[in-house]
């Protein structure tokens, strides 16, 4: 029943920010206003959920610069851990499916995010090019997941290399981001609300200026999952 009402008040939450996301779109091509209110957006999804987040590495991160912010992903509530805990403006790469969902969806559209069509093989390409102008244009930084789903246990699963392929054609540098405990307060595949506590480890930015062939992607890789994987055990 808490579940439920917690559930209930999320989605007020969510389409009461989403309206005024749409508005402010409208009005702040900037994008900054955007940017406080998915911060609003967060702390609110968070305080009503009962899940608090702590914050390590946060001095790594200058935010006035633009990065490829890269992340572990075990749950629905990464993103707004996210949201809430990276300081510069960020635009999340979306399926083309949720752009369909009223209010929520249309404001992502309209947003600096970057949508996505998985069934489409130019949609990879067109995706790189509009990540190219919000960074160069806007000054926003891109989020990615890897893994390119969610994982149900928890463990890191196998790394895309359309990630780190991104970072490289974009070249700005990358922050591995390793998320901690979230899969146990909303694990995949179930809508059962936790409170409870996760972590956020922010690592020092890695120059992509020097990748320039598939070799140093796939290095990049595996030097990036070596990091997530030491902290998973360093803050367990």
């Amino acid at each position: 029943m808490i579940t439920i009402l917690k559930l209930f008040l999320i989605g007020l939450h969510t389409f009461i920010l989403s309206v005024l996301a749409l508005i402010s779109i409208l009005i702040d091509r900037s994008f900054k206003s955007y940017h406080y209110l998915s911060k609003i957006f967060a702390g609110g999804t968070l305080f009503i959920s009962g899940v608090k987040v702590k914050i390590f590495g946060l001095e790594n991160i200058d935010e006035k610069a633009t990065y490829v912010f890269v992340s572990n992903h075990a749950s629905q509530f990464d993103i707004t851990v996210l949201q809430w805990g990276v300081p510069n403006r960020l635009a999340m790469i979306f399926k083309k499916e949720l752009s369909k969902i009223p209010v929520f969806g249309w404001q992502l559209k309209l947003g600096p995010n970057i949508m996505v069509d998985r069934k489409s093989p130019e949609s990879g390409v067109k995706s790189i090019e509009e990540a190219k102008d919000l960074m160069r244009t806007k000054g926003i930084s891109v989020l990615v997941f890897p893994e390119g789903t969610r994982s149900k246990t928890g463990e890191l699963l196998p790394f895309k290399r359309g990630a780190f392929h991104l970072a490289a054609k974009v070249g700005y540098p990358i922050v591995p981001v390793t998320i901690i405990d979230s899969d146990k307060i909303m694990p995949k595949g179930t809508f059962k609300l936790r409170r409870g506590i996760i972590k956020l480890i922010f690592d020092k930015p890695i120059n992509t200026e020097n990748v320039k062939s598939k070799v140093d992607e796939l290095q990049l890789m595996d030097n990036i999952k070596l990091i997530m994987q030491n902290n998973k055990e360093r803050f367990k």
